[in-house]
This record gives structure tokens, C-alpha cells and sequence, in this order.
């Protein structure tokens, strides 16, 4: 199974440096221009709902459980997320994501920044992830 659907368009803006915060339970809290233009939706949009809405349907459950996991202990986590624009066409990010907390230590969300990926890596992950949604389904 190929990871990109005939009927997708790739997106890709190689300049970019897209910027979104969310608070703990993963809700939109602040994103920057390029995060609007990357995924094609408006801020307006974006703030209060969750990253589902741009996750591509060929991204493996794992990988998120993977990532939630990391952050939630407190760590960083970096990783390529394929994601779905809300014109239908594709992009891969090459995302690093770090808890925030408040002066206490207490965890009170996460900042994440992202990149256009590398071919190279996207070509490396493709197969990692098709062999992953193979197990899942």
C-alpha cells in the first residue's frame, strides 16, 4: 500500500517554520502564519480544536501513541508526521515537539516547530510507516 493515495497532491513549502502550541489535552492553542498556509486552514479554525484535523489517514496510530507517550513523561519528541492540507493535498513535516511547564515542573502543554521534511527521510519513513499500518490493520 502506497502511503500517498493517487488522488493526493503533495503541498510543499521547503522555506517554512510552522509554529503551534496546545495546551495538555492536545487542543490548538496558538499557531503561526506558516502553520495556517502549510495546512490551508485559518487561525480562526485552528484555535480550540486538535491536531486530528490535519492528520493524514496513512499515519499509523503507533507513531502517535509513540509521541503522546514521550511528551506526556516530559520529554521531547522528534519525528515525520505526514498530515493532510484542507484542500485534500499532502505534506510531510519534520516535527519536534517539547513540553511546556510552568514554574512548579507541572506540564501545562507543548510547542511544537516544523519543517518541510527531506525527501530522503520522507523515502525512509514511507516504508517504516507502510509496514506499521500493515500490523495495525
Amino acid at each position: 500500500m502506497d502511503l500517498v493515495t493517487p488522488i493526493d497532491e503533495e503541498y510543499l513549502d521547503e522555506e517554512r517554520v510552522s509554529i503551534s502550541q496546545s495546551d495538555i489535552n492536545g487542543k490548538i492553542t496558538y499557531v503561526n502564519n506558516a502553520f495556517c498556509q502549510t495546512c490551508g486552514y485559518t487561525q480562526e479554525e485552528l484555535l480550540g480544536s486538535t491536531y486530528q484535523m490535519i492528520k493524514h489517514p496513512y499515519m499509523p496510530n503507533t507513531i502517535f501513541q509513540k509521541m503522546w507517550n514521550t511528551i506526556n513523561d516530559g520529554q521531547a519528541w522528534t519525528g515525520l508526521i505526514q498530515n493532510l492540507r484542507k484542500d485534500g493535498k499532502y505534506y510531510w513535516d519534520d516535527l519536534s515537539i517539547l513540553p511546556i511547564k510552568d514554574d512548579m515542573g507541572e506540564l501545562t502543554g507543548y510547542i511544537s516547530c516544523a519543517r518541510a521534511a527531506s525527501r530522503k527521510n520522507i523515502k525512509e519513513n514511507e516504508a517504516l510507516y507502510e509496514k506499521i499500518l500493515a500490523s495495525e490493520n
